[in-house]
C-alpha cells in the first residue's frame, strides 16, 4: 500500500476515533482532570495505528494526523453543543 494511502487511512481513523472523545470533552469543565483525559486518552490508539500501518514517526506525517486529531475533537464538541443547545451546568470532577 502506498504511503499517501496509509496516511489518509490513518488520518480518517484518527478523526473518527476522536469524535466520541470530543463529545465527552464538550460536557466537561475546561482544564479539569477529566477534560485532559478526554484529550489525551486517544493518543495511545494513534500511536498503535502508526505502528499497524507502518507509518513510523516521520515529520511529514504529523501535520495530517494532528489536523485529523483536532478536527475530530472539535466536531465531537460541536455535536455535543448542537444536541444540548441550552447552557447547562457542566460536569465537574
Amino acid at each position: 500500500m502506498e504511503l499517501a494511502v496509509r496516511i489518509a487511512i490513518v488520518a480518517i481513523l484518527v478523526f473518527l476515533l476522536n469524535i466520541p472523545f470530543g463529545i465527552w470533552r464538550g460536557r466537561l469543565k475546561k482544564l479539569t482532570f477529566k477534560w485532559f483525559l478526554a484529550i489525551h486518552l486517544p493518543i495511545p490508539a494513534v500511536v498503535a495505528l502508526r505502528y499497524w500501518f507502518d507509518l513510523g514517526f516521520a515529520w511529514y506525517t504529523y501535520p495530517f494526523l494532528l489536523v485529523a486529531f483536532f478536527l475530530g475533537q472539535l466536531l465531537g464538541k460541536k455535536i455535543y453543543q448542537r444536541n444540548n443547545p441550552e447552557p447547562i451546568k457542566k460536569e465537574v470532577e
